[in-house]
């Protein structure tokens, strides 16, 4: 049966069509005003199944500090990073610069928990590496008009903010990786964190400081796309992802729901009609090559 396969597929195809809705109310809320709105509704959403599941009675005492940590560092600063960039970047940059927690995350398990790093993902994140470059530098048209192909402000500092997203995403799974081996339940474990980073944000946007703020009031239709980019994006698309890894191989599972990269530029095609250039298809499958090596090594 390919049934943990095509949920591993499935998941990664959620996170781009989730990043896709997340385009507009992340422009009219601001990265931090709508990363507190959607860890909110996230939140909620665990809390409720998480509770009806009888799965809180997994955490054990020890297991609050790496989850708060995690929390503040993973989603905390990795999501609203992540929201920056995508607001700088547009949602096809966005993707494809997420797409380097994997080389990172593999580079600090090396260095950090002594995990072995062969010859083969060393490649991959050479590979990966060099696919965030092609795509980044050759992925964009001359003739490309839609919004979500410009650039706001130095490509530096989007870049940069990108960095930091899967930087502060690798960091985020590293903590947590050890206490997950311990049976804590990855649902109630999500809550916590997505709990954490929420309160986080909303204690951030108390300071007196513009930035930090909410840029403009909820609509309707952004409410709408607020609660839909949570439940697809993280709802459906996090609960495929754990069900592939209940019963897929996990080299398997995590190489197919690395493809975001790649199923987010269909995507793009259809929303805004324009065809991806040939740097932004080679980039984002050199990613794709990159994530798999790295996963399967």
């Amino acid at each position: 049966m390919l049934i943990h396969e095509a949920a591993a597929l499935g998941a990664a195809a959620c996170w781009a069509v989730g990043g896709l809705i997340s385009v507009a109310p992340a422009k009219h809320l601001g990265a931090i005003g709508y990363n507190r709105a959607r860890m909110s509704v996230v939140f909620v959403m665990l809390a409720a199944f998480v509770t009806l599941d009888d799965s809180w009675s997994t955490i054990a005492p020890e297991h609050w500090a790496p989850m708060i940590w995690s929390g503040i560092i993973g989603i905390f600063i990795g999501d609203t990073a992540l929201f920056l960039t995508l607001n700088r970047l547009g949602p096809r940059r966005t993707a494809i610069m997420f797409s380097m927690n994997a080389p990172i995350a593999t580079l600090l398990g090396w260095l950090w928990l002594g995990e072995v790093m062969s010859l083969l993902s060393l490649l991959g994140i050479v590979l990966v590496i060099g696919g965030v470059v092609l795509a980044i530098a050759y992925g964009h048209r001359s003739t490309h008009r839609h919004h979500w192909e410009k650039i706001s402000g130095p490509l530096w500092l989007g870049v940069s903010l990108g960095v930091l997203t899967a930087l502060a995403q690798a960091v985020g799974t590293l903590i947590m990786r050890p206490i997950m081996q311990t049976g804590l339940d990855p649902v109630a474990a999500s809550a916590v964190r997505i709990g954490v980073a929420a309160l986080a944000l909303s204690l951030l946007m108390q300071l007196p400081f513009r930035q930090f703020k909410q840029l403009a009031p909820f609509t309707p239709r952004i409410a709408l796309a607020v609660v839909l980019a949570g439940f697809v994006g993280m709802g459906v698309g996090m609960t495929l992802f754990i069900f592939a890894l209940v019963g897929g191989q996990t080299g398997i599972v995590s190489t197919l729901s690395a493809t975001s990269p790649i199923l987010v530029l269909p995507l793009i095609w259809l929303r805004t009609g324009e065809a991806p250039a040939a740097g932004a298809w080679a980039g984002a499958l050199l990613v794709t090559i990159g994530t798999t090596l790295i996963f399967v090594s």
